[in-house]
Order: C-alpha cells, then structure tokens, then sequence
C-alpha cells in the first residue's frame, strides 16, 4: 500500500497506518510527513483542554457530533495518560466514544502521552497533518488533563477551549494563569452541579483583569451538561465565531505561522538533543569528564562552552 496515495484518496486504513508510522517513528515515518505536508493547512483545529474530571471526553463527543449535524467531517486526536510502570495507556477516551466509530464522517485516534509533559503526545501535531491531508474539515484535540505549565495545546489548535467545573475549590487557583493565557472559549461543564453561578462570575471577573492577549475578542464562557447532550450548539456557534474572528483579522494567519516557527524549532531541538545523546554523552571521553567534574578537578561551564564549540563547528 502507498500509505500517503491512499491517505489522499480518503482510505481510513492508509490513514491509521499513517499515524501509527509517525507515532512509532517506523523508517517510513519521515518519507509519510514529507509527501503530505503540501496536502495541509485546510482543516480548523481546535484544542480541548482542562483539568482531569471536567468531562473533557464527553463534551469532544457532543462537539464532534454538532459539527457532523452541520455536514463537516471530523477527526478526533484523543490524549490518554501514559503509566509510569508498563509505557502503556488505557486510551479511555475512545472507550467514550465507541458510538462514533459507526460514523464514516468522523475518525478517532488515541494516542499516549509517552512521557511528554504539556498534556499532548510529541506525535498528536503529526497526526493532525495526516488528518488535515486525510480532508477532516474539523480536527479535535483532546489534552491529558493540564495544570498552570501544561499548555502545549496552543501550538497545536487555532481555537483552545478550557473545561472547567463547577466544586473544584481551591483547585481552580492552579489553572487561572492557564485559563488567561490559553482559553479562546471557557465551557462551565456540569453546569447543573451547585457552584456553577459562582464559577462563571470568577471566570468573568478574571477576564477582566486579563483580556491582552485576546485584543478584539472576549473570551465567551458557555456552560454545558454533556452527559445530557445540552450545550454542544452553542459552544460550536462560540467556535465558529473566533474562527471568523481570526479569518477577518487576518489572525489565523499569524497563529499558523507562529505554529510552523515552533514546528520547525521543536524538530531543531529534537535533533540536535539526538546528536549530542548519541556524540557527546555516550562516550567515553564524556565519562571521564564527568568523573573530573566529582572530583572538583574542573568546574562544569568551561565543559559546557567546550562541548557546544564542537557540536556547533
């Protein structure tokens, strides 16, 4: 099979493979990535975001479900913790989902985080390409429930949707710095629980104090119950309209941009590390070096200026 012809004849085969080569980083991996690059850039991505229990993967389901009454197609990147122990994750999100799957408008792929530490898996920008190629006209990424640090998700998604829930007390503290930088749309979930009036004047108040780097537009704060299905149209009409937002601010252009300056920075930095893992550190001159820093024979910044003089010669 020619994994990326079939890809963009919309084969679901060719784009499962596709994604599980980049994500094992099998030896097509690169040749797959090349080829399709110049077949992205026209699916809207939209992150999905908050913290562990706000119903994340329910909320994804009804959204996913929203867009295919609107006649778009749908692909769903769903991040599952990776275990410390076996390397292996649940992938619960699909478990979620499982009445999706019947939908030939809609393709899911879990995937583990494997050890990243921004909520998404190193991989999750990979597949969304595939996808994006694949001719998905909607893309949603799901994160690995996040704290105040793990906001990866803005270098993925074009629009960044923060859940949050009504009773988490003390716990809402952690995310706000998060909330402000990342959240395009806050959604209140579980808004029948009690607490749900008093969380919405907090996220309001925090707007206020907040609103530089969204010049021009207000994050809207929707409040859904999606384990009763109710919500879900306006929280994609709130979606739609930061999409015509950026559009006609000529903001879109500039998120995308600024996300292939990451891309590429990202891809420098992997490939540097790899180099001097494999050139600098497994060596035996680096051991020795090593050994002489414990004994206090040479101190660690001359090493450092030394080893970076001939990495970059």
């Amino acid at each position: 099979m020619d994994i990326v012809e079939e890809i963009l004849k919309h084969n679901r085969l060719a784009l499962s493979k596709g994604i599980t080569a980049v994500e094992n980083e099998y030896d097509n991996a690169v040749d797959i990535m090349t080829k399709i690059y110049s077949h992205t850039g026209h699916a809207y991505v939209i992150g999905i975001t908050g913290p562990p229990g706000a119903g994340k993967s329910t909320l994804t389901d009804k959204i996913a479900k929203e867009f295919r009454r609107r006649g778009k197609t749908v692909g769903i990147v769903a991040i599952d913790p990776t275990s410390p122990y076996s390397g292996g994750a649940i992938l619960g999100d699909r478990i979620r989902m499982m009445d999706l799957m019947m939908d030939s408008g809609i393709f899911i792929r879990s995937m583990a985080t494997r050890g990243s530490l921004g909520g998404l898996s190193q991989k999750a920008g990979d597949a969304v390409k595939l996808m994006d190629a694949f001719g998905m006209d909607i893309i949603l990424v799901e994160t690995v429930g996040v704290g105040q640090s793990e906001v990866d998700i803005v270098k993925t998604a074009d629009t960044t949707m923060v859940v949050v829930i009504p009773g988490m007390g003390d716990d809402i503290q952690a995310i706000k710095a998060g909330i402000l930088e990342i959240g395009d749309l806050i959604t209140i979930n579980k808004a029948d629980r009690e607490g749900a009036d008093k969380l919405n004047i907090e996220m309001e108040m925090m707007l206020e104090l907040n609103n530089e780097k969204n010049a021009g537009w207000r994050p809207p704060i929707n409040r859904t119950i999606a384990s009763k299905d109710q919500g879900a149209d306006k929280v994609v009409d709130s979606i739609l309209a930061h999409q015509k937002f950026l559009t006609e601010t000529g903001k879109l252009a500039d998120i995308r941009k600024e996300r292939i300056k990451s891309e590429v920075t990202d891809m420098v930095n992997v490939r540097v590390n790899r180099y001097i893992d494999k050139n600098v550190v497994r060596t035996t001159e680096f051991n020795e070096t090593i050994e002489r820093l414990q004994r206090r024979e040479i101190e660690p910044y001359s090493v450092v200026d030394t080893i970076v003089s001939k990495v970059l010669k």
